[in-house]
């Protein structure tokens, strides 16, 4: 069985009694039209059951209207809130998304030929981009390409920064205000904006306090990383009664952590916090304190720097903000 070929818009314009262009400036956003006209193409559209052509139009405009969005792992629930919050926004101003997952950033650099070749308008990347070469490989897609949290930008390449020094100073004058005198950090993966100013801003609260020592171990932003930290920490039978993690996860297997291998309760005997606020972190099992980055401010500024020419805006700055939960009201 032959499959029927759709309508065109020449049909359209034959049967509204319009030229091509009419149809073609009906179905283009931005472009104008008369009432008058509009109504005739959208009614001779539906009779025929005509859907414009995106493709055709991408061609003959020299955009396709998609916006790669380039995530890590959907393991790790911020890049699927990330996903959710980019997809939304773009949606919203008409564009569409394709995905792709992408482990760490030189994987998003040898992703660039491939998405060349479907010709997206923009990358959004929950990822940071540290690294020159790869810098210099997205820049040459001639793009815009906009991360979070990458040291390094350029005409192409742009990045949306949120506040972590600001949040880890915080972060260590909240738990000093909750009672916790004992203070440890459980890193993320070293050479990352994110775990270089969270720890910084933490360091710097602290002293500010008077506090010129904290306890350190390292972590993997995973579970289980969390879990092996807390090992680390209070294997001597003494730690920390203040902890600041460097994500949810992270602080969640810490808290596990604390409870099954040293009985150790939180809050009542361990505060601790994370980063992120993701979905989990509001379970009854952990009702976690944390840090929200504001993913709403981060999405809008990433829309606002995909539309900013070459040469203007390359980095936008949002304030993230404290959620206390429970895990940091002991009753001390």
């Amino acid at each position: 069985m032959t499959r029927k070929r759709p309508p065109s818009s020449v049909e359209v314009a034959r049967l509204a009694g319009v030229s091509q262009s009419a149809v073609s400036r009906t179905f283009t956003p931005g472009s104008v039209a008369s009432p008058s006209t509009r109504a005739k193409v959208l009614a001779a559209a539906e009779s025929l059951g005509y859907r414009p052509n995106l493709l055709s139009r991408s061609l003959m405009t020299g955009r396709s209207d998609i916006v790669a969005v380039a995530v890590g792992a959907l393991s790790n629930p911020f890049h699927a809130m990330t996903l959710e919050s980019f997809t939304a926004g773009l949606q919203r101003t008409g564009r569409q998304v394709m995905l792709v997952q992408v482990e760490d950033e030189w994987a998003l650099g040898s992703a660039v030929e491939l998405l060349a070749g479907y010709q997206v308008d923009a990358i959004l990347s929950s990822l940071p981009v540290t690294e020159p070469e790869v810098v210099q490989a997205l820049s040459r897609f001639g793009v815009p390409v906009v991360t979070l949290n990458s040291p390094a930008t350029t005409d192409w390449v742009r990045t949306v920064v949120t506040d972590d020094a600001w949040a880890g100073a915080e972060m260590a004058r909240l738990l000093h205000e909750r009672g916790a005198r004992r203070f440890g950090y459980v890193a993320g993966r070293s050479g990352t904006m994110g775990q270089e100013r969270r720890e910084a801003g933490f360091r710097e609260g602290l002293r500010e306090l008077g506090i010129d020592s904290y306890a350190r171990a390292q972590g993997d932003h995973k579970h289980g990383g969390g879990y092996e930290a807390v090992r680390a920490l209070y294997a001597s039978g003494t730690g920390p009664d203040g902890l600041f993690c460097f994500n949810d996860l992270t602080a969640m297997g810490a808290i596990d952590g604390l409870r099954h291998e040293f009985g150790l309760r939180c809050p009542e005997d361990v505060l601790v916090a994370g980063y992120d606020n993701i979905a989990a972190a509001a379970w009854p099992s952990y009702r976690l304190t944390t840090v929200d980055i504001g993913l709403a401010a981060v999405t809008e500024s990433a829309l606002a720097l995909i539309a900013s020419q070459a040469g203007e805006a390359t980095e936008a700055l949002v304030r993230p903000h404290l959620v206390e939960r429970t895990s940091t009201l002991s009753q001390r």
